[in-house]
């Protein structure tokens, strides 16, 4: 017991400070000050800061992803099988979304360390983000039934441009909200998402592919 309070104590003011401060700005010793312990506890338990980082960046991920992949599953299933487009990408932005924005989530350390997470590119979380693609690999399987006539280039750019959205969103949601006059509600995010999901809908049940394609030979032509 006494080990799992250390190491649950070390990993909240981990998060607790680098989601305050940033990746680069918190050392160790800021950490196990924080956190009431010894530098030797952190290196017990984690072995060094990159993989105190990472341990925090996958279990918050895991969650997203559990929770993305429910909503995908129900979504099929009450469809016998696939799902229309824009459920299918309801389910890929609302968690990542719902996670980080709203006045309720924006404050909590959690939402604050995944956005620092995103805005901030340290190594360990690039390389997490590059090796687990897998539960994305089924969101382009469930984009391919619900649009079995696509391209299948254009559903993965669907669904990187459907991401790409949502994370610029949780980005800069300050510089949206200034340029806009507060007129963009950040707090509602039931609507950001269905802005999100609308956009990438349209995206990829119009002739997109066919355009490219063609503007490609006008160019080689031209």
């Amino acid at each position: 017991m006494a080990t799992d309070h250390t190491r649950s104590a070390i990993l909240t003011a981990a998060e607790r400070l680098y989601a305050d401060r940033g990746f680069a700005d918190v050392t160790l010793r800021d950490i196990v000050a924080a956190a009431g312990v010894n530098l030797a506890a952190v290196n017990y338990h984690f072995g060094s800061k990159d993989e105190l980082i990472a341990e925090l960046f996958v279990t918050r991920s895991l969650a997203t992803n559990r929770e993305r992949l429910n909503e995908l599953k129900a979504a099929e299933e009450a469809g016998g099988g696939r799902a229309d487009i824009g459920v299918v990408l309801r389910a890929l932005v609302g968690p990542t979304l719902r996670g980080c924005l709203g006045p309720d989530k924006q404050r909590s350390d959690a939402a604050r360390f995944m956005i620092r997470a995103s805005i901030e590119s340290v190594p360990p979380i690039r390389k997490i983000k590059n090796r687990e693609v897998d539960h994305l690999r089924k969101f382009a399987a469930a984009m391919k039934r619900a649009l079995p006539d696509r391209d299948e280039v254009d559903l993965y750019w669907g669904l990187h441009f459907a991401l790409a959205m949502a994370h610029q969103t949780i980005r800069d949601t300050e510089r949206l909200t200034k340029l806009s006059d507060g007129k963009c509600d950040l707090n509602d995010v039931d609507a950001i998402t269905d802005r999100v999901v609308a956009v990438a809908a349209l995206a990829l049940t119009t002739a997109t592919g066919r355009a490219a394609k063609t503007a490609r030979i006008t160019r080689a032509v031209g």
